[in-house]
C-alpha cells in the first residue's frame, strides 16, 4: 500500500475512534434512548411532542386524503392551555393538548379527533378561510368518527377570569367575538365578508373593540380605593 494511501487509513481509522468514543459519552452521560427512527429525533428535540398520538392523527389524515400535512404534523402537551382541552394551529400542522386531560383519559382521542378535523376543515378548503366550527368541520367530524361533537367540552377545567378579556364586535351582524388578547391587525367578521363580498377582507366588517373586562374592574377598584381614602380623611 503507498504510503499516502497508508496515512489516509490511519487518519480514517482515528476519526472513527474517536467519533465512537463521544457517542458513547454522550449516551452514557445523557442517557439517551436508541433513535432508531426520524420519530424519535423529532420527540428528543420536541419534549412536549407525543410520538403515539402523533402517529394516530397522522393515520388519520392519510385515511382521509391529507397527506401533505399528515407529515408535517406535531402533537404536543402544552401546560400553557388551561380551560381549553386543546387547540389546533393549521400554519404550523401543530395539535396541543391540556395536560389536565390525563385525568380524563377517555377524552383525549375524543379531543385529539376535535382538533384533528379543525385541520381537515382548513385543508380540503384550500386557501379559503372557514370558521372554527361552521359546516366544514362539522363535516370533518363526522368522517373522523365523532359525528356528535360540541363546539366546546364540558369538562371540569378550572376557569380563567382572564380567559375573555377583550370583546370585539361586527359593526354589521352586531356578532360578539370574546379574544384573550388584544387583536394587533386587521380582523374582519368572516361571515359578513363572505356574505357581502366573495369571503375577501371588507374593512365595512373590521372588528371593533366594545370592552375592556380587566381594565373596567381595575377602574372599578380604584374608583372604589379612592372614595374609601377620601372618606377615611
Amino acid at each position: 500500500m503507498p504510503w499516502l494511501r497508508q496515512l489516509e487509513f490511519a487518519f480514517e481509522q482515528a476519526a472513527t475512534a474517536v467519533a465512537t468514543e463521544q457517542t458513547v459519552f454522550v449516551g452514557q452521560a445523557l442517557r439517551l434512548p436508541n433513535l432508531g427512527t426520524a420519530t424519535d429525533a423529532v420527540a428528543l428535540q420536541c419534549p412536549g411532542c407525543d410520538a403515539e398520538l402523533e402517529k394516530i392523527a397522522r393515520d388519520l389524515l392519510r385515511v382521509h386524503g391529507a397527506t401533505r400535512i399528515a407529515r408535517e404534523l406535531r402533537v404536543e402537551w402544552n401546560s400553557r392551555l388551561k380551560t381549553a382541552a386543546g387547540r389546533a394551529d393549521y400554519r404550523q400542522k401543530l395539535i396541543s393538548l391540556n395536560p389536565l386531560l390525563f385525568e380524563h383519559p377517555a377524552e383525549i382521542d375524543r379531543t385529539l379527533r376535535h382538533e384533528l378535523a379543525h385541520l381537515l376543515a382548513q385543508f380540503r378548503a384550500g386557501r379559503r378561510r372557514v370558521l372554527p366550527h361552521a359546516e366544514e368541520w362539522q363535516e370533518a367530524c363526522r368522517d373522523l368518527g365523532i359525528a356528535d361533537e360540541k363546539r366546546c367540552h364540558n369538562l371540569p377545567f378550572p376557569v380563567s377570569e382572564r380567559a375573555r378579556r377583550f370583546l370585539y364586535k361586527c359593526p354589521n351582524c352586531q356578532r360578539d367575538f370574546p379574544h384573550t388578547r388584544r387583536i394587533k391587525r386587521a380582523v374582519a367578521c368572516l361571515a359578513c365578508c363572505r356574505a357581502h363580498n366573495g369571503g375577501e377582507f371588507d374593512s365595512r366588517f373590521r372588528l371593533k373593540l366594545i370592552c375592556h373586562v380587566e381594565r373596567s374592574r381595575d377602574i372599578s377598584y380604584r374608583s372604589q380605593s379612592n372614595r374609601r381614602s377620601k372618606a377615611q380623611q
